[in-house]
């Protein structure tokens, strides 16, 4: 009897102890069109978050007019789970190259005619041989290992992108 005790007190340590840390790394599902990684997020998240999302852009955005040109669309957008400190994320895409993959922040109160207020850069997938540069992504299928690091506390505006940058 003390066995059985011993070894059902034995998994539950270990099941604590683990963590989720045997647990199998995600992937992109067999099949799947787009781009799949895992963000990390530093700094504090800004209490009036309303969500954040992964997107694609074909071509650098550099005007308002290009802001919205992004895939996937409005309606396929899915929002990234913020509870801990690391997310796995899957955005289908279809084929094509890709010059900037970013974590777009959404303010509480968004609209379309206030979006150079409330959206903010928050990350970008970087060039791995020149991390000061986005990386381009090419997908033909499912593209993994597009992972890069989400910060709260270094959010930009999308017109410091522009050409002109905002005032």
């Amino acid at each position: 009897m003390r066995r059985r005790a011993f070894a059902a007190l034995l998994a539950l340590v270990l099941n604590v102890a683990c963590n989720g840390g045997l647990e199998p790394i995600p992937v992109c599902a067999k099949g799947f069109v787009g781009i799949c990684g895992t963000v990390t997020f530093q700094g504090t998240e800004p209490d009036s978050t309303q969500a954040v999302y992964i997107v694609a852009y074909h071509t650098f955005p550099h005007s308002r007019d290009s802001l919205f040109t992004f895939q996937p669309s409005l309606l396929l957008l899915q929002k990234l789970p913020l509870d801990s400190s690391a997310a796995f994320y899957a955005v289908s895409l279809p084929a094509g190259r890709y010059e900037w993959v970013v974590a777009v922040w959404v303010k509480q109160g968004f609209t379309l005619e206030n979006a150079d207020s409330t959206l903010r850069e928050t990350g970008y997938y970087r060039d791995p041989a020149d991390a000061s540069q986005p990386g381009v992504v090419n997908v033909s299928a499912q593209t993994e290992g597009i992972d890069f690091v989400i910060d709260f506390g270094r959010m930009h505006r999308p017109c410091s992108y522009y050409t002109p940058p905002c005032p």
